[in-house]
């Protein structure tokens, strides 16, 4: 196959995509291999080979020289061979240039397979190799697109991923924005993008104060650990190595400047920068700060921390939700406990109590296990005989029954605390049941108001009948004849005879005017109207 310009080509595609110019021409010269093979069958012996002269993938096909020809794809006979070459002998392989015009389209299309598969070999073997060694180093990259809920960034040669869970919360970003992420790992994948990208790993913190901080690339400062909550709250342990230096000092910069640009990149994400000590427990104090630490006991054996700080600094030392003791603790790597001086003073006295009320304890071997460090009988129980024995008056038998006491005394206490804990699991039952009941007569007599508030027509007409109507007293008289329309004269007849009848000692006379009295038969059907309504209500 002649390209004339095929030698351009593979320059090109070398210097754009990374790949080795070597590299290249053997996927040409396997792609050419495979169109003639697909042309002419596999049962041939074909050589590729690229000509840089010419600029020409030449194909040859081998045939052996043999007397008599059974096979004629891969045999001559020895006369056409000499033909050939005069020199040629039985047995020799003779290879004879083909014209590869002749290929075909299919053959050409299955070349073109070839190259384009192995050219994605070569950039993914290339792409390895050129950042296989900046895995931790932070890069520059642009979004290019998101895939379900990852953002893909281009790096220039390649393609990078920031998964979800690399990702800042609260973060967001679009198409065409500029985006800094530590190379986490370089993946030998042969789909999707190779390179992982986070921003919440502590790396890329430290990296950004390595930026930030000409003292820590110089060597000066160290950074001896560092915690983070991504977007919310880190920590970073930082030394010096000549005490001229303060650590501190040197990261947060004039002004709080360095740290401040690492803060704006990490998108306003609170940074605690503490001096490292090489004593554990000044480590954890430092951590913790700005609590005030009381006491620290240190539990070697199980790397744990019980820390003691007073009861106003209790909720600093462990922060919100916990976040200060929980940075403390990855930090350090240890185990932290936090407590203030009154629950360690309770814990105490309950376990110096556990420890009186075992069973054949003394208060002088009570106070000797004390002070030797055994401050319940839960530690007595764990201790071995050899332990027990090193504390002065206790010998091999007093050390068995010390430890059965001390089991015997955790079966009581598990004990107690089961029957408290059923017993106060049924007093909340019984207080659910009492608050339900509550509400169910609560709603009882809400229901019974809102009935006794709608009138049913009996009891309408019960109250009609109830109240002596107005209107029969004045049906008697002319229409149109009221009490008040009443002559003056004859209202002043009236007040005169009233008074010359009280005066002689008689009753006066009733006034029509006025309602008569209510006889014994309507008393009677008022009291029965307002039974009727009662028991209705």
């Amino acid at each position: 196959m002649f390209i004339t310009d095929i030698k351009r080509v593979v320059d090109q595609i070398s210097r754009d995509k990374g790949i080795d110019r070597d590299v290249l021409i053997s996927a040409l010269e396997e792609a050419v291999k495979s169109a003639a093979k697909k042309k002419f069958g596999s049962k041939i012996d074909i050589e590729t080979q690229y000509n840089e002269r010419t600029g020409e993938i030449e194909v040859f096909q081998f045939k052996e020289v043999t007397e008599t020809v059974t096979d004629p794809e891969i045999e001559i006979s020895l006369e056409e061979g000499r033909r050939l070459d005069p020199g040629c002998e039985i047995g020799d392989s003779l290879g004879t240039k083909m014209d590869t015009t002749t290929f075909g389209r299919i053959a050409a299309q299955s070349a073109k397979q070839v190259i384009i598969q192995k050219m994605k070999d070569a950039e993914r073997d290339a792409v390895y190799a050129s950042f296989i060694d900046r895995k931790g180093e932070i890069i520059n990259g642009i979004v290019q697109r998101f895939d379900r809920g990852d953002i893909i960034v281009n790096l220039g040669p390649t393609e990078g991923i920031v998964p979800v869970r690399e990702q800042v919360p609260r973060e967001n970003y679009r198409r065409g924005d500029r985006i800094r992420a530590l190379i986490l790992d370089i993946l030998y994948e042969t789909r999707g993008p190779q390179i992982v990208l986070s921003r919440t790993h502590p790396d890329f913190m430290v990296n950004l104060f390595k930026t930030e901080v000409p003292e820590i690339s110089e060597g000066i400062v160290t950074i001896m650990g560092a915690a983070r909550e991504p977007g919310v709250r880190a920590k970073i342990a930082v030394s010096s190595n000549d005490s001229d230096i303060d650590p501190v000092g040197a990261c947060v910069g004039m002004k709080g400047s360095r740290v401040q640009n690492v803060v704006q990149e990490l998108k306003g994400e609170k940074i605690d920068i503490i001096p490292w000590h090489v004593d554990p427990a000044k480590f954890v104090c430092n951590a913790l700060a700005p609590a005030e630490i009381s006491r620290v006991i240190i539990d070697e054996e199980n790397k744990s921390m019980e820390v003691i700080v007073p009861d106003e600094f209790l909720s600093i030392a462990i922060g919100k939700r916990g976040q200060n003791v929980r940075l403390a603790s990855k930090l350090t790597g240890w185990h932290l406990d936090v407590k203030s001086e009154s629950r360690y003073s309770e814990d105490m006295q309950s376990g110096y109590d556990s420890l009186v009320a075992m069973e054949g304890m003394t208060v002088s071997l009570a106070d000797a296990l004390y002070e030797s460090g055994l401050y319940s009988a839960e530690e007595v129980s764990r201790a071995s005989v050899d332990d027990l024995m090193q504390i002065r008056g206790i010998d091999e038998e007093t050390a068995l029954q010390l430890i059965e006491a001390a089991e015997r005394q955790l079966a009581v206490q598990a004990a107690e605390a089961e029957r408290e804990a059923l017993e106060l699991a049924a007093r909340e039952a019984e207080e659910a049941e009492a608050a339900a009941a509550g509400e169910s007569a609560e709603a009882g007599s809400e229901e019974a108001q809102a009935a006794a508030g709608e009138e049913t027509p009996d009891e309408a007409e019960g109250d009609q009948e109830a109240d002596p109507p107005a209107a029969e007293d004045t049906a008697d008289e002319p229409a149109g004849e009221t009490p008040q329309q009443a002559p003056t004269e004859d209202a002043e007849t009236a007040d005169a005879a009233e008074a010359q009848a009280t005066d002689e000692g008689a009753e006066p006379a009733p006034d029509e005017s006025q309602e008569p009295a209510p006889s014994p038969a309507d008393e009677e059907n008022k009291t029965d109207t307002a039974r009727d309504v009662a028991s209705s209500e």
